[in-house]
């Protein structure tokens, strides 16, 4: 079983993927900036870490992720202030692959979002184009590290009841349910590594089982 560092432990995805890892026998350390959301991560088993990652420089995460065998980004600012958007789903991101390396941690799981990339398409005076910018960064950078990544890209979210079946071949974003990204999440973790390592996985909600998708099926 593997120990888990869940950087962004409270969001709605990382809660539903904290208690599917748990359940499992998987350790998962989730990592959440405010104090007061520590019961509801406790809650789904995994052990909350109060630590805000905006803040810590690549030393101070090389700390905190050591002895992992995965790091989970499923943080992200919010949207709203593309200052703190840079700063959290670019720069702190960034910090945190490079802090994995130097850990020793070898895999490393991103969850972005479908479009993602340096063809994003989204407009300069879009209030979402900063997102867009920061986490076609944040990819890229994972891309050219060492570790054995994977990244995830869903579509639009939804508070759907998890079908566990997604489609990873569609041109163009619809939605996914946060039940069935945990789930994909999950099945990453639990796949071997090399099945998922250096892979981009974009998805809508679908027809396919997504323990086909994961294991390439």
């Amino acid at each position: 079983m593997a120990r888990i560092a869940l950087i962004g432990g409270h969001g709605k995805v990382a809660l539903l993927a904290s208690e599917l890892l748990t359940q499992a026998g998987h350790s998962v350390d989730a990592i959440i900036r405010n104090p007061d959301h520590a019961g509801d991560v406790a809650a789904t088993g995994a052990t909350p870490v109060v630590a805000d990652v905006e803040s810590l420089d690549v030393a101070a995460l090389t700390d905190l992720l050591a002895g992992h065998d995965v790091v989970v980004w499923s943080a992200g600012a919010g949207g709203g202030n593309p200052a703190r958007t840079r700063a959290v789903d670019r720069d702190a991101a960034i910090r945190s692959m490079e802090a994995s390396a130097a850990a020793g941690v070898p895999r490393y799981v991103m969850v972005s979002y479908f479009g993602a990339g340096p063809d994003h398409g989204v407009p300069a005076d879009n209030p979402f184009f900063a997102y867009a910018e920061a986490k076609t960064a944040a990819d890229a950078h994972l891309e050219a590290s060492p570790l054995a990544w994977t990244i995830l890209r869903p579509s639009s979210l939804t508070l759907d009841a998890p079908t566990g079946r997604i489609d990873a071949d569609a041109a163009a974003s619809g939605h996914v349910s946060r039940a069935n990204v945990a789930a994909v999440l999950a099945a990453v973790i639990d796949a071997d590594q090399d099945a998922v390592a250096r892979r981009i996985i974009a998805f809508n909600d679908g027809s396919t089982p997504i323990a086909d998708v994961v294991s390439g099926a």
